[in-house]
């Protein structure tokens, strides 16, 4: 059940990153969206949309591999610099 959870965390940004791509190429080709009467609006909110999902799944994912000590050190979290050797003294 958590791994359904976590599935759908990730999907649900990507859906909203894909629409953003969608509403840049639309205003590419000159194709307004019903929601939208200018097109350099549209492709505003597309760049957010798409920025804001792509962000959110690299954090996510950020996120989860600090906690697993599987990044770089200058993308560890500030409690997991010590180490192991500085903990047990």
């Amino acid at each position: 059940m958590i791994r359904f959870i976590a599935l759908i965390i990730m999907v649900i940004p990507g859906v909203f990153a894909a629409y953003g791509v969608k509403l840049m190429r639309d205003m590419v080709f000159g194709i307004i969206q019903p929601p939208f009467t200018l097109l350099w609006l549209q492709f505003l909110i597309g760049l957010l949309l798409f920025i804001a999902g792509v962000g959110f799944i690299a954090g996510f994912i950020l996120r989860r591999d600090s906690k697993r000590n599987k990044v770089q050190a200058r993308f560890r979290l500030p409690s997991d610099t010590k180490t192991k050797k500085d903990r047990d003294e």
